[in-house]
């Protein structure tokens, strides 16, 4: 099975941005490379800046230094500090990304470069809104239900291998609790998830469960479930990750399969999911029924029948002030 890391999300995600601006400050391309050359007053450590160079850099297929973000903006008449401060960021960071740094990069023996891509996303979001039909998200994992599932995929693994996938699973989960800006998580669990049962060993779901109690009331955390008695709605399409970003980057979608995570990154397309995303939380049980109904589960007995609701625009306008 082959994989191809280059280019890096960062480095799409910044030429989409940059692209954007340029489209914004009403430039072709052969326009923005003759501004760049007078920005850059012939400089003798300068790029020579040509239409084709930058199409490469907006399509990920060349990087851009760090020190070459401000000659940019100048030339869109952007000056903005925080567009700056976003897109040095960024490029910084892609930089890095070619350098093969990264606290993963020691499992590079097992982590596949398109799963590298989307830790990278994960460690630089604000937040990430997770849809979960099947499966609890890696964030909300139990060491031993994180050696099950990943011991179940379709890629053969070692004993080892699983043990050192787990511990990255579980490494991921700092970035809830990181001192500057933790990651914000809201995952809507459907009900299947939570009856699962691992036959033969009924403590891993008790565990899971208690963790999931205990995270419900985490700052950074917003859970909900999706009864099993809910009308149709988008989340029967599948499961799907929303990766959040603050300032002008764009946001990013991830959808998992069989080969590893694929993702949607036009603007329209995230729009769409971020759409779904609001009609699933209006479909799911608020986060008062949420946790009283996994406390049931985890207790073993009566699961509270009622379907008390938070509708998802005002869910939706507490969490955002909250990231605020």
């Amino acid at each position: 099975m082959s994989y191809q890391p280059v280019p890096t999300v960062r480095r799409r995600r910044l030429g989409s941005a940059l692209r954007r601006l340029r489209t914004e400050a009403g430039m072709t391309l052969d326009a923005a490379a003759d501004a760049l050359n007078a920005e850059q007053n012939g400089s003798a450590h300068a790029r020579h800046w040509t239409a084709p160079k930058l199409s490469r850099i907006e399509n990920a297929n060349a990087t851009l230094r760090t020190t070459e973000v401000g000659t940019l903006l100048r030339a869109y008449a952007i000056d903005d500090a925080d567009i700056r401060a976003a897109l040095e960021l960024l490029a910084g960071q892609a930089a890095k990304d070619a350098a093969q740094r990264g606290w993963w990069r020691t499992y590079r023996g097992v982590v596949a470069p398109a799963y590298a891509d989307y830790i990278s996303l994960e460690s630089d979001a604000e937040s990430v809104r997770d849809y979960a039909p099947l499966v609890l998200p890696g964030l909300l994992q139990t060491p031993d239900y994180a050696r099950a599932t990943i011991a179940a995929q379709a890629v053969p693994r070692s004993a080892a291998e699983v043990d050192a996938l787990a511990e990255v699973r579980l490494a991921r989960q700092a970035v809830l609790t990181r001192p500057t800006a933790p990651l914000r998580l809201w995952a809507v669990l459907h009900e299947a998830t939570l009856r699962r049962r691992f036959t033969g060993r009924p403590a891993l779901m008790a565990a899971q469960l208690g963790r999931l109690l205990e995270m419900a009331h985490w700052p950074t955390v917003t859970l909900q479930v999706m009864p099993l008695d809910a009308a149709p709605n988008p989340g029967d399409a599948g499961a799907f990750t929303l990766v959040g970003f603050r300032g002008p980057l764009p946001d990013v979608v991830t959808q998992e399969n069989l080969c590893g995570p694929t993702y949607v990154e036009g603007a329209d397309d995230v729009h769409l999911f971020a759409d779904a995303f609001g009609r699933i939380v209006d479909s799911a049980l608020s986060a008062e029924a949420t946790v009283a109904l996994i406390a049931g589960l985890a207790g073993d007995g009566a699961v509270p029948s009622g379907r008390h609701r938070t509708p998802g625009s005002r869910l939706a306008q507490n969490w955002t002030s909250e990231q605020a």
